[in-house]
């Protein structure tokens, strides 16, 4: 009987989605600045993060970082005690490696040194690509040059985010990736193809894998920008700018489109996914 009645609730939740495309089904969060922030978490976050898995809502983390690889990543979160598998962190590095390999490409890695190692042991065909991302201090003039020849020789130009800026670890906003790229971009004519948020391929990638459509889905994000205004434009049904990470005072209205609504925090993103998903 036991086994009937869960037949029935199958096709009851089953026919229910369907007739209920828009319900939230799915949410995808950034990390740093809404889930910790440097090394500590953001009070009230693996709290929050268990109350959408207790909803039911399957959860994947879309980072934009540049600097760590994936398996660090998910090392940091369990340190938070926030517990994920390693499918559920998307990160741009997986995403220009699938990119690199579908199109038969070899990247010239200009990258953080923390970074690269993601990319070694792999097998690359094809011609050069550039593959940009967030150097920290071992950006020179030498090696962006290196980058600028590849380019004027044809090499292909990935750019792992276009973030203006970031939050450092002592707390101040540092230059991102997005100016790097632009100043290549500006030197050779090339236009960079942007692999992480805000590309809309990044966003769809996270929702294929729990066979989610956009309009089904809700990000939840500290940059108006690239969270945000990336997410909508991706057609997800919902995105939250948190006050948290490097939000600052009027980001809510610098950047189409705007926010669905504008929250404390995550726990307070959760509050409100709940009650409104």
């Amino acid at each position: 009987m036991r086994k009937v009645e869960r037949v029935l609730a199958w096709f009851d939740e089953t026919d229910f989605a369907r007739h209920h495309p828009a319900m939230l089904r799915a949410v995808l969060l950034d990390l740093a600045g809404v889930v910790y922030d440097g090394e500590a978490p953001i009070a009230g976050s693996a709290e929050a993060i268990s109350r959408l898995r207790a909803a039911g809502l399957p959860v994947r983390f879309v980072s934009n970082t540049t600097r760590t690889p994936r398996r660090a990543l998910v090392e940091q979160l369990a340190g938070l005690g926030i517990s994920v598998a390693d499918h559920e962190v998307i990160t741009p590095a997986g995403a220009a490696i699938a990119w690199l390999k579908k199109n038969h490409r070899t990247p010239h890695l200009v990258v953080h040194p923390k970074l690269a190692p993601e990319f070694e042991g792999l097998q690359f065909h094809g011609r050069p690509a550039v593959v940009l991302g967030d150097g920290g201090e071992s950006f020179d003039y030498g090696v962006l040059n290196g980058a600028f020849r590849q380019l004027m020789a044809g090499a292909d130009f990935l750019a792992l985010a276009n973030n203006r800026v970031f939050k450092d670890s002592d707390g101040q906003p540092s230059l991102d990736a997005g100016a790097f790229v632009a100043a290549l971009e500006f030197a050779t004519g090339v236009k960079a193809t942007v692999i992480g948020k805000p590309a809309p391929e990044f966003f769809h990638a996270a929702l294929e894998d729990m066979d989610c459509r956009p309009e089904q889905a809700a990000m939840v994000g500290d940059d108006a920008e690239s969270d945000v205004a990336g997410a909508l434009a991706a057609g997800l049904k919902t995105a939250l700018l948190v006050r948290t990470g490097k939000y600052r005072a009027g980001d809510e209205t610098r950047f189409e489109p705007p926010p669905t609504v504008v929250v404390e925090d995550l726990a307070a993103a959760v509050d409100w996914l709940l009650a409104n998903g």
